[in-house]
């Protein structure tokens, strides 16, 4: 396992320094003494026999310890947290090496579900991946990832009463139902507590920002194993601060990589026609003087003469000038992305927990859980271009794009048949008007234009409701019984700003009413005229019914034969409401979903120790839901110890993924936009506008089907487990999983593209005839293709093939996919002397395969690329991923040091255009700089960070922490990003460390 490179060795040899050195020292003495009682290790796996007392461990109905499950799976312990200074639970479960492709953080701002927080384990998807709270699922972030994945929101789980995270890394539909075939997420809380407990902590980057806040409280009573019955209550609270791009300094904060070879991609400091908060003009005629939409696509003049609004002398940034066979003009130059990017958004969090355990009687246990969890993420970004294309599933009518917004040259008070009103004056926004007068028709002003005047963002508040019972007991001396339920409803407020109402607009335009010439003088009731906040409220709901019996059927010569089964009822609903119902918004998203089903469970499992060294178990679940889906899923596993000190395990299962609301139902529909690079035959037949030619955003839009079916998988695992001593163990497994009948948003999309665009070079009489053509290209490619919105023509080449701006792909069941890897643990609690102890845990991951087999076309190979590009965040799939944590415990105090490691990825994505039959290459390479090797920019380098942990008991009572994040200051490598520019050369979900940098915190924890 050769990954380490550089300076990043040489940070993780340090940190890793000291396990060697008292492995080393001390052997002699850890294998005669035992280890401590107390939990010693971050990370315990499933392999690890830390507790003394059974449990119930996610994956299987029965009582258990850890040791037994044949299936990989990780426990996190709210004090191996503390260790590791991590205060929530998105940050908790996002940085198991499991996570993989698809997987959500905080920093992914500008997708379906910013503001949300969701795990993908083994790269399969967020929504092949459920999250259980006390093993009950809980209701889903309204908001699909990509238009149409499901998931439950990390950032709204509380964290207050959170006593342990248990990931199971293997396919669980035979225990849990629909979407468990990545893996499950259980939250597990705590049963009771006693006394008063409060935690505070804050800090700040070294670069003064990143301010981070949090305060913990938990209060209980009641002596449960003498009273009966304990009741809790605590809550939580944290607050971030925004970061954006401008602190972060080059090259996180430009398009512009010249100083570093790269390409200048900032398209706001040389082309005219690339819009700004500074208004530029050009003119063109107007055949409707009522509708600023009706002007001329062609320019007035050849070239055309752009004039800037703002006077030169005020731009902020300074002026550029283009002086082309095109145009000619002068105007402000910017670099929007240090303006206005942000790298991570302003987020408070708070919330509220109690519960209530009580016995009745001699064999009777219940409890009553409840809590309520509030999250509050306000997102800033650029403001809105004037020039967008219409919202999907509107008219090409209200297209502010093609041709694009003209201003009049008159204006009045009603804004209609200003050319012949009474009170009619001269538009001062237009500098045409004047030599126009007489021929109004001929003196429109084409408009190009950032709305920086006016607040462009959103605030999205989610609010979480839960409340789960539950009653358990005895059936004699060998059964038991327990029965639970549980109801939780998301509600999310969702607030958008910045984003104009075509009619405001057009209102504002030709009344006069918005000053283009010095916004800043304008009122905010104009603002609020022209883009008045729009408001959605969502919302989703999870109910459960749960009910088991298990017992012991006879024995076996390796212990008793025990049998499980058990049913469920669950409801689910979703009201995804569009934020643009009126389709009047050009560019906003029409996003929504709905739909309300019902499931009947019935499952069993049987745990068989045929030998003192050979368990086996078998577990089986079927799946009937009131839309007509029905599916069993079975599962097998054994655990085998031929030798003490050695065991192999090993499962195998099926499980489907339930098509989600977004894919099924007919009401549901959305259109998603990915960065997309122009061929060089494009680039070719648009000389002289290098605006039409840059990267832009291209849509996909898609309508649930009804018809659509379940996905389904197979997967296995294979795994030892090494403990020859009670202070190591070591464990290693393989997983593979084969995902079939995937439904997928268009799996042709590529080379639909790239058939439109494959007529670019072609001379045509028109654009509307270039894009004819382009559109039977894509039409041929399969059924359910086709072009939604096509471009206006380049003003400068009228007659060249106009831009795909969206694109209609059908949902479909296709091909499949296979994933595969290996998963290694490392646990050791090395005792030195009286009241000193050393504690190591290393969890890696390699992923061997993410390969796509589409049904025609060649494999898409993601592994270790930045492909699937268009699934989530665009984050990609590292090969290798890991953390290792290592702590002394010497009496009062506990040092720990956690090293993260993402290896190296290739900037090749074989789902983009930019890859033709699967080619993962560098030639394939998405960001290529003309005259440069094609691997220039073609690998983004392995990243390597450590979090250094300080904690002080002073004594019972009072406990004190420092923790210094990222303490060698490693950076981020680059990642020169094209298809998600709002993550300005770097991926968010593996190296927001190096982002950031070094950090300093400072907390202290009171008990009594």
């Amino acid at each position: 396992m050769a990954f380490f490179h550089n300076t990043r060795r040489a940070r993780l040899l340090a940190t890793a320094a000291p396990l060697g050195l008292m492995l080393a020292a001390t052997p002699a003495m850890a294998q005669d003494k035992p280890a401590d009682a107390a939990p010693a290790i971050s990370d315990q796996s499933a392999d690890t026999a830390q507790p003394a007392e059974d449990i119930v461990v996610t994956g299987t109905l029965f009582t258990n310890k850890l040791t037994t499950s044949a299936s990989p799976v990780t426990v996190v312990t709210s004090e191996n947290l503390a260790r590791a200074g991590i205060t929530n639970v998105s940050d908790a479960i996002r940085s198991v090496s499991a996570d993989g492709a698809g997987s959500i953080g905080n920093g992914f701002s500008s997708g379906f579900s910013a503001g949300g927080s969701a795990v993908s384990l083994r790269n399969l998807g967020v929504s092949s991946t459920i999250t259980l709270v006390d093993g009950m699922r809980s209701a889903n972030f309204p908001l699909n990832d990509d238009g149409h994945n499901n998931y439950v929101d990390l950032n709204s789980i509380p964290m207050a009463n959170v006593e342990s995270i248990q990931v199971l890394k293997d396919g669980a539909s035979a225990t849990y139902g629909a979407d468990a075939i990545g893996g499950v997420v259980n939250l597990v809380t705590r049963k009771s507590f006693k006394g008063f407990e409060a935690t505070v902590d804050g800090g700040v980057s070294q670069r003064g920002e990143f301010g981070k806040y949090r305060g913990r409280l938990l209060a209980g009573f009641g002596d449960y194993s003498s009273q009966g019955f304990n009741v809790y209550i605590g809550g939580d609270y944290e607050r971030s601060a925004m970061v954006t791009n401008a602190s972060l300094g080059f090259p996180f904060n430009t398009l512009d990589l010249r100083s570093i070879g790269g390409n200048d991609n900032n398209r706001a400091d040389d082309t005219l026609t690339t819009a700004t908060p500074n208004a530029v003009v050009t003119r063109t005629t107007q055949t409707d003087l009522n509708n600023p939409l009706a002007g001329s696509v062609a320019n007035a003049t050849t070239p055309a003469i752009f004039n800037s609004l703002t006077p030169l002398a005020n731009c902020p940034y300074g002026t550029y000038s283009e002086n082309t066979s095109q145009r000619i003009g002068t105007a402000c130059a910017h670099d929007l992305q240090k303006e206005y990017a942000i790298f991570l958004p302003f987020q408070e969090r708070y919330d509220v927990v109690g519960r209530a355990s009580f016995r009745l009687g001699s064999n009777i246990e219940g409890y009553l859980a409840g809590s309520y969890a509030h999250n509050r993420v306000e997102i800033s970004r650029a403001p809105v271009a004037v020039r967008q294309t219409q919202a999907f599933g509107g008219s090409p009518s209200t297209s502010t794009s093609a041709p694009g917004i003209v201003l009049p040259v008159y204006i009045c008070s009603s804004g209609v048949n200003c050319a012949t009103a009474a009170d009619r004056q001269l538009n001062p926004n237009n500098p045409y008007a004047a030599a126009y007068a007489a021929n109004p028709a001929a003196g429109a002003a084409r408009l190009y234009y950032l709305f920086g005047d006016i607040k462009s963002g959103s605030k999205r508040i989610n609010e979480v409701y839960r409340i789960s019972g539950g009653l358990k007991g005895d059936i004699g001396s060998n059964w038991n019984w327990n029965l639970s339920s549980a109801y939780s409803r998301d509600n999310l407020d969702l607030t958008v700003y910045g984003n104009f109402n075509l009619n405001g607009l057009i209102k504002a335009i030709n009344t006069g009413a918005y000053n283009f010439v010095n916004p800043s003088l304008n009122s905010q009731a104009v603002r609020d005229m022209v883009a008045p906040a729009i408001n959605a409220k969502s919302d989703s709901t999870e109910f459960t019914v749960d009910g088991t019996v298990a017992g012991t059927l006879l024995a076996l010569p390796g212990g008793d034969m025990q049998l499980a089964v058990g049913g469920q009822f669950r409801r689910e609903e979703l009201n995804n409401r569009s934020i643009n119902p009126n389709l009047d918004l050009p560019g906003v998203s029409t996003a929504q979903a709905f739909g309300k089903r019902s499931v009947v469970a019935g499952f069993f499992e049987l745990d068989a120790p045929i030998l003192d060294m050979l368990d086996i178990k078998i577990s089986g679940r079927y799946d009937h839901y009131s839309t007509g889906i029905g599916r069993f899923s079975p599962k097998a596993g054994f655990t085998f110890e031929p030798i003490k000190g050695f065991s192999l395990r090993g499962t195998y299962s099926e499980g489907f993924r339930a098509p989600t609301f977004a894919e099924s139902d007919p009401r549901s529909s959305f259109s998603g936009f990915v960065g997309y690079t122009p061929n060089a035959a494009f680039v070719a037949a648009h000389p002289g506008n290098a605006g039409y030619t840059a990267a832009y955003s291209l849509g996909r839009g898609f309508v649930g089907n009804p018809d659509i079916k379940p996905e389904i998988s197979r997967s296995f695992t294979l795994g030892a487990i090494v403990d020859p001593v009670p202070w190591l163990t070591f464990t290693a497994d393989y997983y593979h999983v084969k995902k079939s009948n995937l439904i997928v948003t268009g799996p042709l999309v590529a080379d639909a593209i790239n058939a439109y665009y494959s007529v670019a070079s072609q001379s045509f009489a028109s654009a509307a005839a270039a894009a004819a053509a382009g559109c039977a290209k894509v039409a041929a490619v399969g059924q359910g293709y086709s072009c939604n919105v096509i471009d206006g023509a380049d003003p400068s080449n009228l007659n060249s093939l106009p831009r795909l701006l969206v694109l209609n792909a059908p949902y479909v069941n296709s091909a499949y996919l296979i994933s595969s890897g290996l998963e290694f643990s490392l646990d050791a609690r090395i005792p030195i002397s009286e009241g000193i102890r050393f504690e190591s845990r290393l969890d890696l991951q390699e992923t061997l395969q993410y390969d796509l087999h589409p049904v025609n076309g060649a494999v898409q190979k993601y592994a270790g690329t930045v492909g699937p590009e268009d699934l989530s965040s665009g984050g990609g799939t590292p090969r290798w991923r890991g953390n290792w944590q290592n702590s002394l415990v010497a009496g009062p105090f506990t040092l720990t040091a956690t090293t993260y490691y993402v290896g190296r990825i290739k900037a090749v994505a074989a789902d983009q255009a930019s890859s033709v039959n699967g080619d993962i290459s560098c030639n394939a390479a998405i960001y290529k700089v003309a005259g440069q090797p094609v691997d220039k920019f073609c690998y983004v380098h392995s990243f390597i960070y450590t979090d250094l942990n300080l904690a002080t008991k002073v004594n019972d009572q009072f406990t004190f922490s420092l923790t210094v994040g990222n303490v060698f200051g490693a950076r981020a490598p680059l990642f020169a990003n094209t298809a998600y520019t709002t993550q300005t050369n770097y991926l968010a979900s593996w190296h927001a460390a190096g982002l950031i940098g070094r950090t300093f915190r400072a907390g202290a924890t009171f008990k009594f």
